[in-house]
């Protein structure tokens, strides 16, 4: 889950220097836009009034409004600024103020009056555009930072998750090794995780990690087998599995209902994905690799009813994994030596 977190803020940092390097660098620095074909509405405010009081003093002349369409055509907001134009001049002089309203009719036979009507429904949409917008990037900003809160939390979904110890914990042996192994007596990692049925895409998974940080594996508990044909799914085995980056097995082990352990049919189906493991409240799972060792420990465990047979499905399950790193120098697996292997048939 760390190297997805840093995964993740290696995307954005590499985002954020593309962004400013197209912005700042290329698109104001070496190639900057430039304007060409500019119309009377790049002018400044003051020679568009003259721009505009220029051509309605022409128009009260020749009353030509094809010359005052082609002159303002490329400018969408004319109409308006030739209105506000003449409000603001009616009262120093009001036969220009005229001149000014009768150019508006020539753009927008409603004149003036229709002009602002439809300029305040016009802002009126557009602050509800721009509303929506707003609302878009707010729900985007919290989006990504529940993604972040999510990433940085592995434990989210999973129940607690303990890496630190306290005191009292720190005799707690692997089950299933000798007393002399070469294993800490203390765990380095532990992890809880519960199955409540309706969760038809359970699939929990943990980094092992030791006191270093380094990673040293992946283990964790998923849906194995499902019976009958009902929705939510009737889970009636789960695998437990532990990864280890300095072996090139991964070890899994099914734990099964009893109706599945005893169903010689499905115990069939199901050997070829691991050791069959009958599911028994307080049972420990053990799962040994080159350099680790998972204690599983069935917590917490029940059986759902209805038409199926009886314990054929769970209604809930809960797993505690007890990780140990063994010590000592260990050498690189083979992988390529069992590719070839594998392909060697």
């Amino acid at each position: 889950m760390d190297n997805v977190n840093r995964s993740v803020l290696v995307g954005l940092g590499a985002f954020i220097i593309g962004f400013f390097i197209g912005l700042v660098i290329f698109g104001w620095g070496l190639t900057p836009v430039e304007w060409t074909g500019g119309g009377p509405q790049h002018l400044s405010e003051t020679d568009q009034e003259l721009y505009l009081i220029t051509l309605a003093r022409l128009y009260s002349v020749d009353n030509n409004q094809e010359h005052v369409q082609q002159a303002l055509g490329r400018w969408d907001g004319a109409a308006p600024a030739v209105c506000q134009l003449a409000a603001d001049t009616a009262a120093v002089n009001p036969p220009e103020a005229q001149r000014l309203e009768a150019m508006a009719a020539a753009l927008n036979p409603q004149g003036c009056a229709g002009i602002a009507a439809g300029a305040e429904a016009e802002e009126e949409g557009g602050l509800g555009g721009l509303l929506i917008v707003l609302l878009l990037i707010v729900l985007f900003v919290v989006l990504l930072g529940v993604i972040l809160f999510v990433l940085r939390r592995p434990g989210a979904e999973r129940g607690q998750t303990y890496s630190a110890y306290p005191e009292e914990m720190a005799t707690t042996q692997a089950v299933g090794l000798e007393d002399d192994a070469d294993v800490s007596a203390t765990p380095i990692a532990r992890f809880q995780t519960t199955y409540a049925r309706g969760h038809d895409t359970y699939d929990d998974s943990f980094s092992i990690e030791n006191a270093q940080g380094d990673f040293l594996g992946e283990c964790g508990v998923g849906i194995s087998e499902s019976i009958g044909m009902d929705s939510p799914k009737n889970v009636t085995a789960f695998e437990v599995w532990l990864f280890d980056k300095n072996d090139i097995r991964t070890v899994t082990k099914v734990v099964m209902s009893d109706h599945a352990f005893f169903d010689e049919a499905l115990k069939a189906k199901l050997a070829p994905k691991g050791e069959p493991i009958l599911a028994r409240e307080g049972e420990t799972i053990v799962l040994e690799t080159a350099t680790l060792i998972i204690n599983a420990e069935i917590t917490d465990m029940g059986y759902g009813t209805g038409s199926l047979p009886p314990k054929s499905f769970f209604e809930r399950f809960t797993v505690e994994l007890s990780a140990w790193a063994k010590e000592g120098d260990f050498e690189e697996p083979d992988i390529q030596g069992h590719i070839d292997e594998m392909l060697d048939f």
